[in-house]
Order: structure tokens, then C-alpha cells, then sequence
């Protein structure tokens, strides 16, 4: 019986790659010399600092299209919108979403059995297991799912037959 896991997932060292690429192309920039602007990575956590509220917002769209040439779905991605500031620093801590949480388990759960299609889902703590007869209901799952406006990216896992 065929069977898949959907999951959420974020590779580390991506995000590692992509804060070094943003660090390197800051230094680059024209629009940036002379400013102290940087990302920090620290504990699955990366900070964009800048002198000003509009570079920070800069900042972002650096590391975005950073992510984006490193495969990494921007949609993981979680801050706020305005800037902490501290001192002559601005700053935006950026989160990333690992897992799945309980609320989006339960809307795949709802989409799979909205779809009519004869599989069976269950909730795995932070992934949603999926098993069904034939291997193409599977996949119209999976596009299902990528369709499905969740406000965040997803893998699928241990597609077995």
C-alpha cells in the first residue's frame, strides 16, 4: 500500500549558505558602503541589523532572493514587519518554521477528505502521514497540497509503493 509523509523542513546549512551570500553581496552593494549593515545566524535564528528602518527592509529582500537561489522556500520564513530598535541599531529577527503545527495538520487532514479521493491521512505530531491504494492518488494529493494557499512550504518524505 502505497504511503508518504507531508512535512515542513528547512535545511540549516541553506540558511547558513544564504546568510553568507546576503553578507557578501551587502558588501558589494553601493548603496551600502560605509553602513553597518549585517546578518547574524545564530541557533536557527538570523538577524538582519542596519542603521536605518528602510535598509533593514532592504535587508530582507537581499536575503529572500538569497533563499530563493538556494532552493529555500521564503514562505518558512516568519519576522515582523517593523524593526527592533536598539541604540543607532535597527534590527529584524528572521524565524523559520520547522514542523507542522497542530491548526495546518488538521486543514490537510480537512483537504484530503474534501478531495473524495480514497486515501487515509493521520496526524504524526508535526507531519501528516498519507497512505492509499494507488500511487496516482497520492500524487494528486501532493498537488492538492501544493496548491493549497497553507502560508507554508512542503516536502514530501518516504514515498514508498
Amino acid at each position: 500500500m502505497p504511503s508518504m509523509d507531508i512535512v515542513s523542513e528547512v535545511n540549516a546549512s541553506e540558511i547558513l549558505n544564504a546568510t553568507d551570500n546576503s553578507n557578501r553581496e551587502i558588501s558589494s552593494r553601493f548603496d551600502f558602503r560605509g553602513v553597518d549593515a549585517t546578518f547574524d545566524y545564530a541557533k536557527e535564528q538570523v538577524t538582519a541589523r542596519a542603521e536605518a528602518e528602510f535598509q533593514c527592509q532592504q535587508l530582507l529582500d537581499i536575503f529572500r532572493a538569497q533563499l530563493i537561489k538556494r532552493k529555500v522556500d521564503p514562505r518558512a520564513m516568519s519576522f515582523d514587519e517593523r524593526a527592533l530598535h536598539r541604540g543607532k541599531i535597527f534590527s529584524i529577527p528572521i524565524t523559520f518554521k520547522q514542523g507542522i503545527s497542530n491548526d495546518v495538520c488538521r486543514k490537510i487532514v480537512k483537504l484530503i477528505k474534501d478531495s473524495k479521493l480514497k486515501v487515509q491521512s493521520q496526524i504524526q505530531s508535526d507531519q501528516v502521514r498519507v497512505s492509499g491504494k494507488k500511487r496516482d492518488d497520492l500524487q494528486k494529493i501532493m498537488s492538492i497540497v501544493r496548491e493549497a494557499d497553507l502560508e507554508q512550504p512542503f516536502q514530501f518524505k518516504n514515498f514508498k509503493d
